[in-house]
C-alpha cells in the first residue's frame, strides 16, 4: 500500500423507475498479490432484468481481463465481440469503464460510451491526457474509446458515471437536454469546494440524489455515480481477548495507548486488562438497545468498550449482509460497524487465552472461538470493503 494514501473508492446506484433490478453493474475487485484495485462500471442496453445480464458479462469480462494485464484494444474486442445481439435492434451493447490502479503507481482508465470520466485536482479539472482507440476487427470497425494513464496525487479524485447521470431531467423545462457532463462536473466541483474532505461514498451518494431529483425522483434511467479517491488513511483499532500469558498485558496496554487512530475493546476481561494497566475506570451504561448484546461501556483514551465474542459475531453477520440501503442501529455491534465503515485501515489485535465459557458445547454452534471470527470479519472487510486488515495475535 502506498503509504501517503488510501484509497477510497463508492458506488452508488439507483434502479430505473419501477424496476426491481438495475441494469448498470459495478464491480470491484483487489488484486492483493501485485497491489492493485480495479474498478469497472457498466451501463446495459436498456433497463430492468435484460440491460443487467449484458451490463454483468461485460463487467465481468472487463475485469478478467484487465486482471490479466491484456491491452485496453483487446480487451474492448473480445468484449464487442461477445456480447449477445439484441433481437430488437440486432446489436449487442454495453457501455464500460475500467480504472485499474497499481497502488504506489499508475492508474489507468479505459471507457467506452459511458459519460467521460473526469478527475479532480487541486478542486479544478485535470487533464490527464485521453487518447482515442480505434478498434479495427470488422464487426466493431470505427468505434472509438477513450483511455490514459497517470501519477495519482494526495487529495485527486476520479468521478465516472452512467448515462442515467448526465442525461436525467432531459426534456425538462430547466434541463431541455438533461443535466449534461460540464454540469454534473460543475456540480461536484462545487461540493468539493465546500468541502475539501467530502467522503467517495457522500459525493457518488449526493451526484445521484441529485440526477433523481432533476427526474422528479422518478429516474427515467438507471443512475449509477462512482468516486475513487486518494486520501490520507482514517486507522481503527479493534482489540479483542486477553493475552496468551499474564505478563504481556502491559505490552497489550501499552500497544492500544501507542496507537494512532479510534480505538475499540470487545471483551470484559479486554476492557478490565487496558483499564488496569492504565490506571482508569470503565464507565458503564444501561441502555439495552439491542435486545441480543449488553450495553456498552466508555473509558478515557478508547472510543468504546463492548462485549466480546457475541458482539464481534453480530458485526461479522452485518458486514456480510450490507449494502447501500442498510442503516446500523445504536446498538454495540452497529456502533462497532459504523466505526469501521468509517475508517480505512483496520488493525485487530487478538489475545489468544482460551475463555473456557466459549468451548460449552451447549452454546450455539455460531458462536465461534476468537480468531475465527476475527479472520471472517476481517476477509469480508477486504474482500466486499477494499479495506486495509492487519492482525496481530498476542
Amino acid at each position: 500500500m502506498n503509504k501517503d494514501f488510501y484509497i477510497e473508492l463508492n458506488c452508488q446506484q439507483r434502479n430505473h423507475e419501477g424496476e426491481r433490478i438495475c441494469g448498470d453493474v459495478f464491480i470491484h475487485r483487489r488484486v492483493k498479490e501485485e497491489n492493485r484495485i480495479i474498478a469497472v462500471l457498466s451501463d446495459g442496453m436498456g433497463h430492468g432484468v435484460k440491460a443487467n445480464m449484458l451490463a454483468t458479462l461485460t463487467a465481468t469480462m472487463a475485469m478478467s481481463f484487465t486482471q490479466e494485464h491484456k491491452d485496453f484494444g483487446k480487451i474492448a474486442e473480445i468484449i464487442m465481440k461477445t456480447l449477445p445481439v439484441c433481437s430488437v435492434r440486432k446489436i449487442s451493447y454495453a457501455t464500460f469503464t475500467i480504472v485499474d490502479i497499481e497502488l504506489g503507481g499508475v492508474v489507468n482508465i479505459l471507457e467506452y460510451d459511458n459519460p467521460e470520466t473526469f478527475i479532480i485536482r487541486n478542486n479544478e479539472v485535470y487533464e490527464p491526457g485521453w487518447q482515442c482507440i480505434l478498434l479495427s476487427a470488422e464487426k466493431n470497425r470505427g468505434k472509438e474509446l477513450r483511455s490514459c494513464s497517470f501519477i495519482p496525487e494526495k487529495e485527486d479524485r476520479i468521478v465516472f458515471c452512467s448515462d442515467g447521470v448526465t442525461q436525467s431531467g432531459m426534456g425538462s423545462d430547466n434541463l431541455p437536454f438533461g443535466w449534461e457532463r460540464e454540469r454534473m462536473v460543475e456540480f461536484v466541483l462545487n461540493e468539493t469546494r465546500n468541502n475539501k474532505f467530502v467522503s467517495a461514498q457522500e459525493l457518488s451518494d449526493r451526484v445521484v440524489k441529485r440526477a433523481i431529483q432533476n427526474d422528479n425522483f422518478l429516474p427515467k434511467d438507471d443512475t449509477s455515480c462512482a468516486v475513487i479517491y486518494f486520501r490520507n488513511p482514517r486507522k481503527l483499532l479493534i482489540c479483542t481477548g486477553p493475552p496468551f500469558e499474564n505478563e504481556n498485558d502491559k505490552v497489550y496496554a501499552d500497544k492500544v495507548a501507542e496507537f494512532e487512530g479510534k480505538k475499540v475493546l470487545c471483551g470484559a476481561t479486554t476492557g478490565d486488562i487496558i483499564a488496569r494497566e492504565w490506571g482508569k475506570e470503565i464507565q458503564d451504561t444501561f441502555d439495552f438497545i439491542d435486545p441480543d448484546l449488553p450495553p456498552v461501556s466508555y473509558m478515557e483514551g478508547v472510543d468504546l468498550i463492548t462485549e466480546g465474542i457475541l458482539t464481534l459475531t453480530k458485526v461479522g453477520n452485518i458486514l456480510k449482509d450490507y449494502n447501500q440501503n442498510t442503516i446500523p442501529d445504536k446498538g454495540p455491534a452497529g456502533l462497532i460497524v459504523n466505526l469501521i465503515l468509517q475508517s480505512d485501515e483496520i488493525d485487530f489485535i487478538v489475545g489468544t487465552r482460551i475463555n473456557i465459557a466459549h468451548q460449552d458445547p451447549s452454546l450455539p454452534v455460531e458462536l465461534e472461538i476468537r480468531r475465527t471470527v476475527v479472520k471472517r470479519i476481517a476477509a469480508i472487510l477486504e474482500e466486499k470493503f477494499l479495506k486495509e486488515v492487519r492482525i496481530e495475535f498476542i
